[in-house]
């Protein structure tokens, strides 16, 4: 058998037409429903949708702050119903307009 990341041994190849194998809800894993899932997890998008365009990874900007200004972010960007990103793209846009 062979280890593959960390706790997760790769063993025989098993037919789940024939072996009955369940998952966590005791529902039967059959060959037919095991690609179906498959494939849903290999055509499934991972992160947050770009900023900068489809099919395009929006840049990252970062900065050290001190603790209190940070959590003066996160109430006021709770305050304004926004994610702490949100609120910091448009004080980085209104200073930019400004300047």
């Amino acid at each position: 058998m062979k280890k593959v990341k960390g706790k997760y041994t790769l063993g025989p190849d098993i037919d789940l037409d024939s072996e009955v194998v369940l998952d966590r809800d005791g529902i039967r894993i059959t060959e037919r429903r095991a690609r179906k899932l498959a494939e849903e997890v290999i055509s499934q998008k991972v992160g947050r949708p770009s900023l900068t365009g489809v099919g395009k990874q929006s840049p990252e900007i970062k900065a050290r702050v001190p603790l209190k200004l940070k959590k003066s972010l996160q109430r006021e960007a709770k305050r304004r119903g926004l994610t702490s990103s949100e609120l910091v793209r448009q004080a980085i846009e209104e200073f930019l307009r400004s300047a």
